[in-house]
């Protein structure tokens, strides 16, 4: 099976009971074979292996989406994908952009890459189909902006079926698909920055739809 635990007999030594009943194959390996697979300087004496035909697929639908424009930075990415895992996201379509699967995304996101379907397009402009798709199907599509006049996002219905876009670090949001934007939500904030980091920006809204469904469960 390529599903496998390599581990240091150091590793084992102190952490065996960590590993999970039934779970993949546990291959010792010395200190030399683990720092030649890792990535990182100093590992930390075990590696999982995975093909990528275990992990989640993506249908190109969902409730909840969140539909990410040429996002660079893998640090943001992977800071990004566990507040979507955390937040209840059903799928997370990418155009273009750094690779959700590539070491810094998988460490930023702490594995959360590896649990949420993920669907990565060669380019940006590849997501326009697939959000005029859910438009026409009748979901609310939402683009995150900084500009006056724009609803503070803890006004918007969260309930109802979403596809949350936000865009790259320095460019924004494609035009193309910002003008197919539904709903335009901002969040309020000093004047003393223009805008703040996307990965930040996100954690807010993707969790308000939580916070708006727990409140519907304690009213019920």
């Amino acid at each position: 099976s390529p599903e496998r635990i390599l581990a240091t007999p150091a590793w084992l030594e102190r952490h065996y009971s960590l590993l999970p009943a039934g779970g993949p194959p546990v291959q010792p390996v010395s200190e030399a074979v683990l720092a030649a697979v890792a990535t990182t300087e100093h590992p930390d004496g075990v590696v999982l292996t995975l093909p990528a035909a275990a992990l989640p697929r993506a249908s190109g639908t969902g409730g909840f989406v969140l539909a990410l424009d040429q996002l660079q930075d893998p640090g943001n990415l992977g800071t990004l994908l566990r507040t979507a895992l955390a937040a209840g996201v059903n799928e997370v379509w990418l155009g273009a952009g750094a690779d959700p699967l590539q070491p810094k995304v998988l460490r930023a996101s702490s594995g959360a890459a590896l649990a949420l379907p993920l669907l990565r397009l060669p380019q940006g402009d590849a997501l326009l189909p697939l959000v005029q798709r859910a438009a026409a199907a009748g979901q609310q599509v939402v683009a995150t902006v900084v500009e006056p006049g724009a609803q503070p996002y803890w006004q918007l219905d969260w309930s109802r079926p979403t596809v949350l876009m936000m865009g790259n670090e320095g460019a924004g949001l494609h035009p193309q698909l910002a003008a197919l934007a539904t709903h335009r939500v901002t969040i309020p904030h000093s004047a003393a920055v223009e805008s703040l980091n996307v990965a930040v920006a996100a954690a807010p809204v993707l969790l308000e739809r939580w916070r708006q469904g727990l409140n519907a469960a304690a009213g019920a």
